[in-house]
């Protein structure tokens, strides 16, 4: 199969956005590095300097985000074709301090399979003819049609390890190669954001240079109020290359435990040595966090007034693919050795392993991605209390399922007697990528089928080693690139994101893993309607 960074797009459907871009470029970084957030007048019309995006797309449907730099109504105008010569107005909401002036517009009744250009409009409350420059965006809708093929990518990890923009390096130029890939949409795994990761004006780099980084007064400090948590998202808003692939390619979002506190689970204390924190209770900070998070990314199940208030949902993408985005957070057990022989909350809780299982049963999409904000058998140890605990699902033992682990072998062998085919896991979290196939002839716990997991990232953060393996689901890791060293930094490379590729004739899913520059390091075709894969 040909690789997509090196042919030309088919106008029809995979068209470039031009010009329409202007707008959210506009926003220009001060010249010095001291306070890097863009300088709004406080008269005149209001301004979306921080760009457009579009998230949650399906085949008749997406979310359009904006942020104000004051109160203002927001408009999106929806067009078939770039020039906007036919528009249709959907008035959206009034952005004021209560949502620290974002907002999103839920667009219906779209047509499938074809290119969407929108434009947002802000107007002033007290007199809608005072408007705003539109921002312009665009993206696709999913298809109705088979044949039509899907494409995607994935990755993770922003911002982490104290690694930010740097505009020594082109800042966060790995949007950029993975713009050009012109994806359908972009599956975002977790850890958007550091918010307990504070970013200083330089950083030292092994060899004597400096690592230089835009920094704002949010940024500053491990986030425990709102606003602090509101301006880890902005933060990140700064960097052209992101707002640039935002406005022209949708996405699919998720959390981990960054976007609040490196390895947090429910009903934390952080202890009293972590001097950083005022705000003790993680319970808090995880509430703010998630404010936050609903406030500065357009996700169906947290806009204002959705019924379910919950990160896990199912995004369907026409026929070919529904996106089962968990969240390994909200619902998971404390952090322990891992080593019950009965773990009914595990990392998941029961309601959300419920509603996998049966969601993944109603599917009739040939491929099942299973969005994973962590992987299931990479070691991944938590030593933030001073323990050797469990962070994920492995604890490390090659042995039968224990702890967190046995919900894991739940779901496995449900989709193996239920006969569900074509599920493959999606993760990030370790700061390098790689390929691992589950085999139950390698495996302690044998009752399920075959299956692939696939790591990518980070997107700019700091790069780590490989992770050990636990071999209780019988992981073959088939392909690795990682340091040799901990948290290398983006400027010495190792950021990765993944590429999917669904042909629409022959169902095959193609899974490219690649680095910085979308260079292509692994691929791997994968055969449509097998069970498990």
């Amino acid at each position: 199969m040909p690789d997509p960074s090196t042919q030309s797009p088919a106008p029809a459907r995979r068209g470039v956005l031009r010009g329409a871009l202007a707008a959210s470029a506009a926003l220009a970084l001060p010249a010095g590095l001291g306070s890097a957030v863009p300088a709004f007048a406080l008269s005149g019309r209001p301004r979306a300097g921080w760009g457009v995006q579009a998230g949650d797309v399906t085949s008749d449907s997406g979310l359009v985000w904006v942020r104000s730099d004051r109160p203002a109504r927001m408009v999106v105008e929806v067009s078939p074709t770039e020039s906007f010569r036919r528009v249709r107005r959907v008035p959206g909401p009034l952005l004021g301090e209560g949502t620290d002036f974002t907002g999103t517009t839920r667009l219906r009744g779209l047509p499938p399979g074809e290119q969407i250009h929108y434009r947002v409009v802000l107007a002033d409350p007290d007199d809608p003819r005072r408007t705003g420059e539109p921002v312009t965006g665009t993206f696709r809708t999913a298809p109705a049609r088979r044949r039509d093929g899907v494409r995607f990518l994935w990755s993770g990890d922003i911002a982490g390890q104290g690694w930010g923009i740097n505009p020594d390096i082109g800042g966060y130029r790995i949007f950029d190669a993975m713009g050009r890939l012109d994806p359908d949409f972009f599956l975002l795994s977790g850890d958007s954001v550091y918010a307990d990761g504070p970013i200083a004006a330089t950083a030292a780099l092994p060899d004597g240079r400096l690592y230089r980084n835009l920094v704002t007064e949010e940024k500053s400090k491990v986030a425990e109020t709102l606003a602090e948590f509101r301006g880890n998202f902005r933060y990140n808003l700064l960097d052209e290359n992101l707002r640039r692939f935002n406005a022209r390619v949708p996405s699919i979002v998720q959390w981990d435990d960054h976007e609040v506190r490196n390895n947090w689970y429910p009903g934390q204390v952080i202890a009293d040595t972590d001097a950083r924190y005022t705000e003790k209770r993680i319970d808090v900070l995880a509430e703010r966090a998630r404010r936050a998070v609903s406030e500065y990314y357009p996700i169906s199940t947290l806009t204002p007034g959705a019924r379910e208030g919950r990160v896990h949902r199912v995004v369907r993408h026409g026929p070919l693919l529904d996106v089962f985005v968990l969240d390994m957070r909200t619902y998971r057990n404390a952090n322990s050795a891992g080593t019950d022989v009965v773990d009914p909350q595990g990392i998941l809780g029961r309601e959300q392993l419920d509603w996998l299982k049966r969601e993944l049963a109603r599917s009739r999409a040939v491929w099942k991605v299973i969005a994973s904000d962590m992987p299931l058998g990479l070691v991944v140890p938590d030593t933030t209390e001073g323990l050797r605990n469990v962070e994920a699902v492995a604890q490390g033992d090659p042995g039968q399922p224990l702890g967190r682990e046995l919900q894991i072998a739940e779901l496995l062998r449900f989709v193996k007697h239920r006969r569900i085919t074509g599920t493959v896991w999606l993760t990030a979290d370790v700061h390098h990528t790689s390929a691992q196939h589950y085999q139950p002839s390698r495996a302690a716990f044998t009752d399920f089928e075959p299956f692939w997991e696939f790591v990518s990232g980070p997107l700019n953060a700091g790069a780590f080693p490989a992770s050990a393996l636990d071999g209780t689901f019988g992981p073959e890791r088939v392909f690795v690139k990682a340091p040799a060293t901990s948290n290398v930094s983006p400027a010495d490379g190792y950021q990765f994101f993944g590429e999917v590729e669904i042909d629409g004739d022959s169902g095959e899913m193609t899974v490219r893993l690649r680095e910085q520059d979308g260079a292509v390091l692994f691929t791997k075709v994968l055969q449509p309607g097998l069970v498990g894969q």
